[in-house]
């Protein structure tokens, strides 16, 4: 069965969110305090967070750059913000989605249901060889030879969707829907930056010009 665990300080959403998903399969667990937030999730070891953005004395978006760092748990926020700029934030700090209170249940219960099934198939597969270079998607890493550079969260998947379109030429819309499932959630700036970054990396292991950039049309990896 898999775990959904509740960071929401509002009593009656959560157990209302607690009883809703244990009535459609789920565990659930719930956070009542959040003197230790971050590490308390950490230590929770969930298979999806729902976390709400305003919490006592600490801040949801830093709490999700936190959580970032050292676990790719899927995570959706849960806000009264309707603010574009949040909503921006939230992702780029590495939410996988972002829903606005008042919201339908259901839509949260299907959204639930599709990030549980991709981060199951993607832990399915640990690592891609390359050839050329592994990228191991379990620690977030690329390697060649003896060599070793940790990844993003952005850049592993940038790269794990190159990869896996090895010789195509890639769009820059599809990357994106690939990175965050919607369009809206895009900055076009992020990806540049991303992709600058991704490319630097690749350098330092002696893969230089390995992603082209075809004016235009997108990017391949060569």
């Amino acid at each position: 069965m898999q775990k959904i665990l509740i960071v929401e300080d509002d009593e009656k959403l959560r157990k209302e969110l607690e009883i809703f998903f244990t009535n459609n399969g789920y565990e659930v667990e719930s956070l009542k305090t959040f003197d230790n937030t971050i590490q308390d999730i950490l230590n929770i070891n969930s298979n999806l967070i729902l976390l709400d953005i305003n919490l006592p004395g600490v801040d949801g978006e830093y709490i999700c750059r936190e959580i970032r760092k050292c676990s790719d748990v899927p995570i959706i926020i849960i806000t009264s913000k309707d603010n574009e700029m949040d909503e921006l934030l939230s992702i780029n700090y590495g939410a996988d989605h972002y829903i606005t209170k008042p919201f339908n249940i259901q839509i949260l219960l299907a959204k639930t249901a599709s990030l549980m099934r991709r981060s199951n198939m993607e832990k399915v597969q640990d690592k891609i060889n390359a050839g050329d270079f592994v990228v191991n998607l379990s620690n977030s890493t690329i390697i060649k030879n003896d060599k070793k550079i940790d990844l993003t969260k952005n850049e592993l998947k940038i790269l794990k969707y190159l990869t896996e379109q090895r010789g195509k030429i890639v769009s820059r819309e599809e990357i994106m829907e690939y990175l965050w499932d919607s369009e809206s959630f895009v900055d076009d700036n992020t990806l540049s930056v991303n992709m600058t970054r991704l490319r630097n990396k690749l350098e330092e292991l002696g893969l230089k010009e390995l992603i082209e950039t075809k004016r235009g049309q997108g990017y391949i990896l060569k």
